[in-house]
Formats: C-alpha cells, sequence, structure tokens
C-alpha cells in the first residue's frame, strides 16, 4: 500500500490533482489502512495508469537526455571516464 506522496511521485500528477481525479471518479478511491490512514494498493494504480489513452503528443524537447532547447542537461551526461593506459 502507498501513501498520497507514493502515488502523485509514480502518476507524475500533483497530490491536489490526484484528489480532483479521485472526487470526480476518474481515479481509484484509496483504502482504509487503519483507522486515521488511507492508502491505495500499487496494483490498482498500475491498472489506472495502463487504462489511460496513449497520448498523440510528442514529449518537449526539453526532457529525458535533452536540457534547455534539446541541448544535453549535465545532470544527465555520463562522466567520460578515462582508461589509465592510455595516458
Amino acid at each position: 500500500m502507498i501513501d498520497l506522496e507514493a502515488v502523485a511521485e509514480i502518476t507524475g500528477l500533483s497530490e491536489s490533482t490526484v484528489q480532483s481525479l479521485i472526487r470526480a471518479n476518474d481515479f481509484p478511491k484509496p483504502r482504509k489502512a487503519s483507522a486515521r490512514r488511507s492508502c491505495w494498493l500499487l496494483r490498482e494504480i498500475e491498472e489506472w495508469a495502463e487504462s489511460r489513452p496513449i497520448s498523440d503528443f510528442l514529449p518537449p524537447p526539453n526532457t529525458a537526455a535533452g536540457g534547455r532547447n534539446g541541448k544535453p542537461n549535465s545532470q544527465n551526461v555520463l562522466p567520460i571516464i578515462q582508461d589509465a593506459q592510455t595516458e
């Protein structure tokens, strides 16, 4: 079972968007883990995600391996390790 913060992290949605989708009956409702705790079954979140339609939008150029304007971002580039024998 996972909490709201983990649901938001897994889905890429904000916590408030998850809550709005629940109120609109467009997202799995949480289950009572205890008298004061609600959580979601990971399986139900995965099933919800798999039921979503496939997007026809291409990702913007500034995502994944590209930085701003599609240029590599230093956080996403692996360092080049030189072999000690080639120096």
